[in-house]
């Protein structure tokens, strides 16, 4: 099956395939229709799948009924009753065809068929019509004066089912066999005789590479050894790959230079200006430094290649030209000067201008500054300055260059570093703030924003999170636990922020803690942590990320240890018996009235293991603070073998369940290891 279109949106063509052939394949299983494979193939001009083995017909179907019961069925005469007679009717045959089926629950009638399979070609239409209305396009399209509406115009369609055309019509377009190759090098139809020729037929004869993925290795490899032809290294983003692998059929790479006048302008604008508007992959020597020279990748085999070379770099000329001159005009005015500008610009409307986010970040980014050793006066200055950079030229032709252009624009190293470090980390797995300035600076700038986005009641829902505030969250904790050398406690860092909004729901802070947490289950989670183990910690709250982070990984060690089972298995069961106890007690128990020797040594051990811990938790050593509690083992089993702790004596009751809630108390403090399951 293939639809050939006018030119496809590059960055949603690989989506656009990929649901295409699932789209197929779905629709293809949905009617019982087995198949082996299915393969699928994007160019510019065409969405198509080929698929493998794929039977001719649907597989008989066996169907069963059940009808009314045998008593209902017949009257006293042993004549069908109405219920008989329309079961049969619904069933498509006489009463004395359906069968009697009698089990222990009853008898009733029955009937059994087998429902013949049709033949795939006649389905065939509907599932690519199906799987075409669910492809995800945001915004559909109409040309001419049809009705039909589609990602792009469509002009050709191909549907071969082996040598067989499927007669059908889709977007208007009659269904045939010939399908068209490279625009340029054979715009004629290519007659494909079975579908099994598709991919051979196409780059043979109609010069176009049809598979996504060959056609971005084989891109991947002429750039390379175009790069190497020239002595340099050429830098190839996974992204931009994959925007041109979307733009040509047939693959050519194309070396250019540029004068080297232009390597006085930040490398990071050059490249900018080679990828977005050139889609152009740029040149490093061994030393990674920007070489004057560019790779382009054309979608023809010219028989002049030095006219096309020189045509691109007539074009890029005066795109380099304009990121020189937004470079010269920026540096005539200072980031500072460019502060009153951010009055101008809206952050959020019920939230204030850029300026006032910027005074906001600065006051907290200067609290947090001072509690990771950094000057807290250089955390202010960072953070008033951390939005001017959005004012200069450069940035507004480039807005992925902000902080960027910031780090050059500023008089100050550190506080210059702070300005690019302050959007990490930008996506999953992106490098982190490694100063302390810019880790103060990111922290603040994200909190900022969790704070007064949810503070306005625009928490995300669902999928949707406009402001990004998942990742900002997920940004934070990572810094906090990855990076930070201090336990910051990021409930106080909320209270600070929220302090900065007077009339925000005093609320907020702890509905973004509560956010926060929620994020921390997924970081782990996604590291391989046991979800028990996650939430044992999670449900104590801790404030420091840091923190929670040494505890979960405490447990996670203390699980293997052969005590684990038995403590958890405890710390359940006194879970329990506190949970169900209806009499109010002490927060210590009075040791004096213990009359069991085995909770007279269960306490006695607890104050040793006790003044151990006390040391180890300051240091954040959960770890072997728990292989002390571990030693307890022993003790509490031998505690419930021998003491009743609902004892009919009032006192005593009330004295042992204050004695179990000391005992659950001293886990807490690492975590709640009653939701652990630990098996032996």
């Amino acid at each position: 099956m293939e639809i050939g279109t006018e030119e496809l949106p590059p960055k949603a063509l690989q989506g656009l395939s990929e649901a295409f052939s699932s789209g197929l394949c779905r629709g293809l299983e949905q009617k019982q229709i087995s198949y082996m494979v299915a393969t699928p193939f994007a160019t510019p001009r065409r969405l198509a799948v080929v698929i493998k083995g794929v039977a001719t017909m649907q597989a008989d179907r066996e169907t069963e009924r059940r009808g009314p019961a045998l008593v209902a069925a017949f009257d006293k005469n042993g004549q069908p009753t109405k219920a008989a007679l329309g079961f049969a009717r619904s069933c498509g045959v006489e009463v004395a065809d359906l069968e009697e089926q009698k089990t222990k629950k009853g008898a009733w009638l029955y009937h059994r068929s087998t429902q013949p399979g049709q033949a795939t070609a006649t389905l065939i239409p509907e599932i690519i019509e199906a799987a075409l209305a669910g492809l995800p396009i945001p915004k559909r399209m109409r040309w001419s004066d049809l009705p039909f509406e589609f990602v792009r115009p469509v002009h050709w369609l191909v549907i071969l089912f082996g040598e067989e055309v499927i007669d059908t019509q889709i977007f208007g377009v009659r269904s045939g066999r010939e399908t068209r190759g490279h625009r340029f090098h054979h715009p004629e139809p290519i007659s494909l005789a079975q579908a099994s020729d598709y991919t051979k037929r196409l780059e043979e004869q109609g010069h176009v590479i049809a598979a996504f993925a060959v056609r971005y290795e084989h891109i991947k490899v002429l750039v390379e050894e175009a790069a190497e032809e020239i002595g340099g290294e050429a830098v190839i983003e996974d992204a931009l790959l994959n925007e041109v692998t979307s733009l040509v059929e047939w693959p050519v790479a194309v070396t250019g230079s540029y004068d080297e006048k232009f390597l006085e302008v930040p490398p990071e604008a050059l490249i900018a200006t080679l990828k977005n508007h050139q889609k152009c992959f740029h040149v490093v020597n061994q030393a990674g430094k920007l070489l004057p020279r560019f790779i382009t990748v054309s979608n023809i085999e010219s028989r002049q290649p030095d006219v096309v070379r020189a045509g691109n770099e007539r074009v890029i000329r005066p795109r380099l030209s304009d990121a020189a001159f937004f470079w010269e005009q920026d540096h005539k005015k200072s980031l500072e000067s460019r502060l009153e500008q951010l009055k101008t610009v809206i952050f959020q409307k019920k939230l204030g201008s850029l300026y006032d986010k910027s005074q906001r970040i600065a006051k907290l980014s200067g609290f947090i500054a001072k509690q990771l050793g950094a000057e807290e006066s250089q955390g202010i200055r960072a953070g008033q300055l951390s939005k001017c950079d959005l004012m200069t030229d450069m940035v507004g032709e480039f807005p992925e260059l902000q902080g960027i252009m910031g780090e050059y624009y500023a008089d100050n190293k550190e506080i210059g570093i702070a300005l690019r470090e302050q959007y990490m980390p930008r996506f999953g797995g992106d490098a982190l703030p490694s100063t302390p300035l810019g880790q103060a600076l990111a922290i603040a700038d994200k909190l900022d924003t969790l704070v007064g986005i949810f503070g306005i009641g625009q928490a995300p829902t669902g999928d949707k999170d406009p402001f990004g505030l998942r990742r900002a969250a997920i940004g934070v904790l990572r810094i906090m636990i990855e990076q930070c050398p201090l336990p910051l406690n990021i409930y106080k860092l909320l209270e600070e922020a929220q302090a900065a909004y007077p009339l925000l729901n005093a609320q907020t802070n702890k509905q973004v803690f509560d956010f926060t947490l929620e994020r921390l289950r997924g970081y782990y989670h996604e590291q391989g942590f046991n979800l028990d183990s996650i939430e044992a910690v999670l449900v104590c709250r801790p404030t420091s990320p840091l923190d929670t982070d040494r505890r979960i990984r405490g447990i996670e060690a203390f699980r293997a240890l052969p005590a684990a089972m038995s403590l958890a298995s405890a710390n359940k069961r006194i879970h329990n018996i506190l949970k169900k106890a209806k009499e109010s007690f002490p927060s210590e128990p009075d040791p004096s009235a213990f009359n069991q020797t085995a909770e007279k040594r269960l306490y006695n051990e607890m104050e040793v293991v006790s003044e151990k811990m006390v040391p180890l938790l300051k240091q954040g050593d959960y770890q072997t603070a728990l292989q002390h509690l571990a030693s307890l083992r022993e003790t509490v089993d031998n505690f419930f073998d021998e003491v009743l702790v609902m004892d009919e004596d009032m006192k005593v009751r009330i004295n042992r369940l204050a004695f179990l809630q000391k005992v659950r108390d001293m886990f807490l403090q690492v975590a709640d290891i009653s939701r652990l399951q630990v098996k032996s």
